[in-house]
């Protein structure tokens, strides 16, 4: 067969019959995990997808779109990129435990993990602590594979037992393990970082540091060249404690400042779930948009508004901590599958080519 010749659609009876199994597992995946979240007394949530702001994070892409009044007036609204404003706004209005499943928007993403539309599983808990979501991701992770009947997580060659306790590390003392760089020297008690410092860091160990680096961009490099490669094989990996400038969203540890109640988790190398102590100090939150957006427009050229109900809503927001898992990848390692395409029932048709 011709290489370059074009794959036959998503809907064409042959390959619809080769997903089908992916697909079948998803929804008894998606079944399983609403009835644990029932179980443990989570109220199930649906927020639209239209909203102010689509996100404040530097380096997430939103569809933008307007929306026209009764006389033709116009409003610039995105798509989101997740249900976090609106679940936080939620429980600002009283909820406890919630759980949402969003389908979300991020642009400029496709690939064999990325797409540019996929289901987000988002959780919430009022008054409890963010270990109690890594709790939550092993009960997760283990029910899921349990559900399609496999022993293990698989993705492209590598596997890890969801049974199996967690291995648990610090960003700090992945750095050190993995990379031999002592990341914190380079992090202020005030969580102000020194890109010089981080940088003479990675000449040391004989990495690549180019001249408009920012430190951000040092340590996106460090992550994933040298400490992703190490993470969820065999097991799955809870990399925690990320420096408070890796983690707008999220509170600073009690224990070291320069650190935040932020954990990422990892398995067979793919991470699934991001997940946080929440910040509820409006000011904060504001201060940290505003240096994310100028982030933003430095690199490309564009920022977005800032959801001024959602800073608002701070004030009444109670202490809890919250996560957001990529339900497709879970599905993905669950099932065998090696593209997020083959677990998506209908999958958006491929552009710019």
């Amino acid at each position: 067969m011709n290489s370059s010749a074009k794959a036959s659609p998503w809907w064409t009876p042959s390959v619809h019959a080769d997903r089908r199994p992916f697909l079948v597992g998803r929804n008894a995946i998606q079944a399983a995990l609403r009835g644990f979240f029932a179980r443990e007394d989570f109220i199930e949530v649906d927020t639209a997808a239209l909203q102010i702001s689509p996100g404040n994070e530097a380096h997430l892409h939103a569809f933008a779109t307007e929306a026209l009044t009764t006389d033709g007036q116009k409003a610039p609204f995105y798509l989101h990129t997740s249900p976090e404003f609106a679940c936080k706004k939620l429980l600002a209005a009283g909820e406890e435990r919630i759980s949402c499943f969003a389908h979300v928007y991020r642009n400029r993403e496709r690939g064999p993990l990325h797409h540019p539309e996929f289901t987000m599983l988002e959780w919430y808990r009022a008054g409890e602590s963010y270990e109690s979501l890594m709790m939550d991701c092993v009960r997760i992770l283990a029910l899921a594979a349990e559900t399609v009947k496999t022993p293990r997580l698989a993705y492209r060659g590598a596997e890890s037992d969801p049974f199996a306790g967690p291995e648990r590390i610090g960003v700090a003392e992945a750095f050190e393990r993995h990379a031999g760089i002592d990341l914190l020297a380079s992090v202020a008690a005030d969580g102000s970082t020194d890109r010089d410092h981080l940088a003479a860091e990675l000449r040391r160990v004989g990495m690549r540091v180019a001249a408009d680096d920012g430190w951000a961009d040092l340590f996106s490099r460090v992550l994933v060249e040298k400490i992703e490669p190490h993470l969820g094989f065999g097991r799955i990996t809870i990399l925690d404690e990320y420096p408070v400038s890796e983690a707008a969203l999220a509170r600073p540890s009690a224990r070291d400042p320069r650190v935040a109640e932020r954990f990422e988790l990892y398995a067979c190398g793919v991470e699934l779930a991001n997940g946080f102590g929440e910040l509820t100090n409006a000011g904060e939150q504001r201060r940290r948009f505003e240096i994310e957006m100028a982030e933003k427009a430095r690199v490309y050229g564009e920022t977005y508004p800032l959801d001024e109900d959602f800073l608002a809503a701070l004030s009444l927001m109670p202490e809890a901590s919250g996560i957001a898992l990529g339900f497709d990848r879970l599905v993905m390692l669950a099932t065998g599958a090696s593209r997020i395409d083959q677990v998506l029932w209908a999958p958006v048709a491929e552009y710019g080519r």
